[in-house]
């Protein structure tokens, strides 16, 4: 008779789905919410014990070399691009393998250089990630690159190492499950010939998706270059 009744309560209990599930409810309601369509298949993302802890040194300095990489695919300076190398003292290291081969063309062309200017949309990602930025806005528009130029000019390498404060990891994988499914919402539009629903800008949902798989390890913690953005 007990068990019989242990049996019932057992089976009239849901039982609880999960950090990652709790994670992807939560992400599609909100996205209900702001009218932009989801696949409720789409499969979850890592949890904290699956996920990559990065360290704040690893987050300033990806901040870093974005943000330089960035100013050459915009402006095409080298010199500039060398000047701010200088003035952050980042060593080599810090950038990636098709970073430094961009930092290394003298005349890189008009498509290397747009490549390479996205990449402020994922420096906004890493000031967010590392609490220099309160909020990181819904990916409707371009981020704001004077803000971004002012905020690292004034910090400089020594300033946003003694600012930065790492988010917690369940804050990262909170942003990184909503870029997930943005992305698919608007890669989805894409293949149906439809415009972004509900003022997605896709460049920017890229640019930042790939941020936050690097800021989470997603898929076994790829190297930069590698970062998978699949939906």
């Amino acid at each position: 008779m007990i068990r019989a009744a242990l049996l019932a309560l057992l089976l009239a209990t849901p039982l609880h789905a999960g950090e990652a599930e709790d994670r992807k409810a939560a992400t599609i309601a909100l996205l209900q919410e702001q009218g932009v369509p989801v696949l409720p298949t789409l499969p979850t993302i890592e949890t904290e014990a699956e996920s990559l802890r990065r360290t704040e040194e690893e987050v300033i300095r990806r901040t870093i070399a974005l943000a330089i990489v960035a100013v050459k695919g915009e402006t095409g300076d080298s010199d500039l691009a060398r000047n701010l190398i200088s003035q952050f003292e980042a060593d080599e290291s810090w950038f990636s393998p098709s970073e430094r081969a961009f930092l290394d063309a003298p005349d890189p062309d008009q498509q290397m250089r747009a490549q390479f200017a996205w990449r402020y949309e994922t420096v906004e990602v890493m000031l967010w990630a590392l609490g220099i930025y309160d909020e990181l806005k819904y990916p409707s528009e371009i981020m704001d690159v004077p803000r971004m130029a002012d905020t690292l000019r004034g910090l400089n390498t020594a300033g946003l190492r003694a600012q930065a404060s790492l988010r917690p990891q369940a804050a990262l994988l909170d942003a990184a499950d909503r870029i997930y499914r943005y992305h698919w919402a608007t890669r989805q539009a894409r293949l149906d010939g439809a415009s972004p629903p509900a003022g997605l800008y896709p460049d920017v949902i890229w640019e930042r998706h790939h941020a936050l798989n690097w800021l989470i390890g997603a898929h076994g913690g790829q190297p930069w270059d590698e970062v998978s953005t699949d939906t």
